[in-house]
């Protein structure tokens, strides 16, 4: 993009920014305020409670029920016919990445141009009801998420809370590096490369140094699926991804993979990493190890079901949907085996804001719809770090704080049509 085209586009952003910049100051929390709604979720008993009410005071939740103190002076909002229940949370996000060809646009958009359009798929994720996101890297962008994670919690830009990777880590020639470019070109990879476990651990200080939440590290790829055989290449060995675990916790952080399969999601279990992110494969051993260290998986079945929508020839749908077919019935086997689930879709490559169709999907998969919202919201919560702090509608929680319409355990599609979000105590959106 020229720079002539460049200003007019930072122009239109920030156009398109300064309401919302606007109606939050406007919305600041006041002394206190009494929500309420025909019902409200309660998360960890997996049933409804009618009516329902929440008080909130500044960005705290005081207290919440079907009926709560009502402060003299207090705000009251009734959001009449809906369900209030915690803010959404999405464990697998690339605020960096948008529709279109994933390694085409990290090479062509500069830095500049792709943290803006983060800021955007930050307001649009949180306009759709998600108030807390893990960033799973930047794809070469390094670390410009810190940027967009700082300006979220000084209140520069409307967003979800964040924890952020910088740049996944990858060895040459792996998943995410530039492999099918002209190498007389040096195309970059869109992670940083580290090819044993001093290096790991290299990159992870670096990264950490330059604001860092957690460690993204690719475990496995390229993947493949041939007459219903699905395989995949480790890129690490246990003990190697045992350097990084063992790393990030000295930082007091965690360790989450991209792992597809075996034998890479077992040496991720082995290893002790905090979540094994896709998880198509996982075998018994593996499982055993995850129910043992209590090792989330998270499935982003919205992606598969996306890219197999939206496959550039026929012959690439029909590999797409082999993999997302294959990947169901090996999540039917994990739910049999009891493992624990967060919930993350992997949105950027499709559109930001869409992205609570990975709850319908888990749950049309088999999982009670009770069930994915506690994998959402109280692993999710876990996952983050945030546990007892967020995913749950508790007195002294942040008040992050949704509605949907009807009944989300009968119908948990409503989580699409999310009608009011607060986050923190104020208000982003309402009816």
């Amino acid at each position: 993009m020229n720079p002539a085209k460049f200003a007019l586009f930072a122009a239109a952003v920030l156009s398109t920014l300064t309401p919302h910049l606007t109606a939050q100051r406007e919305s600041a929390p006041p002394g206190s305020v009494v929500l309420h709604a025909s019902r409200l979720l309660d998360v960890a008993a997996g049933r409804i409670i009618s009516p329902g009410e929440v008080l909130v005071e500044g960005e705290r939740i005081i207290a919440a029920g079907p009926s709560v103190e009502h402060p003299a002076g207090a705000q009251v909002i009734d959001l009449g016919d809906v369900t209030l229940m915690p803010g959404l949370i999405d464990a697998h996000v690339h605020l960096f990445l948008h529709p279109g060809a994933e390694d085409l646009q990290t090479v062509e958009e500069s830095v500049p141009q792709r943290t803006i359009l983060a800021t955007l798929a930050a307001r649009d994720d949180l306009m759709a009801g998600f108030t807390a996101e893990r960033d799973m890297g930047t794809e070469g962008a390094g670390s410009a998420d810190t940027a967009v994670r700082n300006a979220i919690n000084n209140g520069l830009i409307p967003g979800p809370r964040l924890r952020i990777s910088g740049n996944a880590i990858d060895i040459l020639g792996g998943h995410e590096d530039a492999n099918d470019f002209n190498p007389a070109q040096h195309v970059l990879s869109n992670a940083t490369y580290a090819n044993d476990s001093e290096q790991i651990v290299e990159a992870i200080r670096a990264q950490f140094k330059e604001g860092s939440d957690f460690v993204k590290i690719y475990e496995t790829g390229k993947d493949s699926i041939h007459d219903g055989v699905f395989s995949t290449p480790y890129q690490y060995t246990t003990a190697q991804l045992k350097a990084g675990v063992d790393e990030a916790a000295r930082l007091g952080t965690k360790v989450a993979v991209h792992a597809m399969g075996e034998p890479g999601t077992l040496y991720a279990a082995q290893a002790g990493v905090a979540s094994i992110d896709h998880a198509a494969q996982l075998s018994p051993e593996t499982m055993r190890i995850m129910r043992e260290k209590q090792i989330p998986a998270v499935p982003t079945f919205a992606i598969f079901e996306y890219f197999a929508d939206h496959a550039a020839t026929p012959a690439k749908a029909a590999s797409e949907r082999a993999m997302f077919d294959y990947h169901a019935a090996e999540f039917k086997k994990q739910l049999a085996a009891g493992i624990p689930f967060a919930v993350g879709s992997d949105v950027g490559p499709f559109p930001h804001g869409t992205q609570a169709r990975e709850l319908v999907l888990m749950n049309k998969l088999g999982m009670p719809a009770a069930d994915v919202l506690k994998a959402d919201l109280i692993n999710g919560a876990k996952l983050l770090g945030w546990e007892g702090q967020i995913g749950e509608l508790k007195p002294g929680y942040y008040a992050d704080v949704i509605a949907v319409p009807g009944n989300p355990l009968e119908d948990i599609s409503a989580t699409q049509r999310v009608s009011f979000v607060m986050k923190n105590g104020i208000v982003y959106k309402r009816p």
